[in-house]
């Protein structure tokens, strides 16, 4: 028996998957576990593969890099998006320590939901890994090109850890990160001519639409469960695509001074004299956060008219 996967299939049986079967994300976590019987054990050794199958090497991918053809622009791109990979520690260390804790909240009451919760909190490792990866990778190259060093007093600011939410809230505001990440580096490809650099950000773009599915599959999983509701994944997916919301990050009319954490789409910055580009892309954003919002829910939306009507009946009915 097989499991629907983004990328392929996963066996579902008591045994891991044998060694011919395709990597890929489990998206019925749910049904994994309970009509199907998957243990963590082999929840986790899917999670694994996976992550081997996609490993990639930093120093390989900035010895492709070009800097003597690298603009002005190229630069403050990786400059900005050095500066964004810093905070994504932070919200892969809270994510683990708040997964273990609802784990064992729901351990006694429905152990299913504290697997899940546990599946979630083992793989954020890889999550962590990962984005390791692109702040190193974007952080490095900017010091080899020369742009402005991040002063120790702003790599802590960065690391602040962000507060604690409903997991259910907290994994669909990952989701939509994840979304506006990797649109943002897609858009910025299109402007670089090193195939080097334009390499590194189709890569790092990869990734996050392939954490942004993990995210998914997890809020699914506790949709799924019956003890979280889909008006909590739209609420928060209608403070990111309301008017003047979230998704715009810095461009906003206004942006809030958060005190508990850094928003890195708030720090977004243009270098003087440089061509006027913006990797916002709204309209894309909004497409995948609606189309997160139906694999998590299972309700179809297609505007924000529509995302906002249809939270208010949810939190009406």
């Amino acid at each position: 028996m097989t499991v629907e996967a983004d990328h392929g299939t996963v066996l579902v049986t008591r045994r891991p998957a044998g060694p011919d079967a395709p990597p890929a994300i489990i998206t019925d976590l749910f049904g994994a576990l309970t009509r199907h019987g998957l243990s963590l054990v082999d929840v986790t050794w899917e999670q694994q593969r996976l992550h081997e199958s996609r490993r990639w090497s930093v120093l390989d991918m900035l010895a492709a890099v070009d800097l003597d053809r690298l603009t002005p622009l190229d630069r403050t791109l990786v400059w900005n998006a050095g500066r964004a990979e810093l905070t994504t520690k932070p919200g892969a260390d809270r994510l683990e320590r708040q997964a273990d804790a609802e784990c064992r909240r729901w351990q006694d009451s429905n152990p299913t939901v504290s697997a899940i919760m546990q599946a979630c909190g083992t793989w954020s490792r890889y999550w962590n890994e990962e984005e390791a990866h692109h702040e190193t990778a974007f952080n490095r190259l900017a010091q080899l090109t020369g742009m402005a060093p991040i002063p120790d007093e702003t790599f802590i600011e960065f690391r602040q850890v962000f507060p604690d939410d409903d997991m259910l809230r907290t994994l669909m505001l990952l989701a939509i990160s994840e979304i506006t990440a990797a649109v943002n580096y897609g858009q910025c490809q299109q402007v670089i001519d090193d195939p080097g650099l334009r390499r590194l950000f189709k890569q790092v773009a990869a990734d996050e639409i392939q954490h942004r599915n993990y995210f998914v599959s997890f809020a699914k999983a506790l949709v799924d469960s019956g003890e979280y509701q889909a008006k909590d994944a739209f609420a928060v997916a209608h403070l990111f695509l309301r008017e003047d919301g979230e998704i715009l990050g810095s461009s906003r009319d206004q942006v809030e001074d958060r005190g508990t954490h850094v928003n890195w789409g708030d720090r977004l910055e243009r270098k003087a004299g440089e061509d006027d580009f913006r990797p916002e892309a709204v309209e894309k954003k909004q497409q995948l956060v609606f189309g997160a919002l139906k694999k998590i829910t299972g309700i179809e939306v297609h505007s924000r008219e529509e995302l906002e009507d249809t939270w208010m009946d949810l939190v009406g009915g």
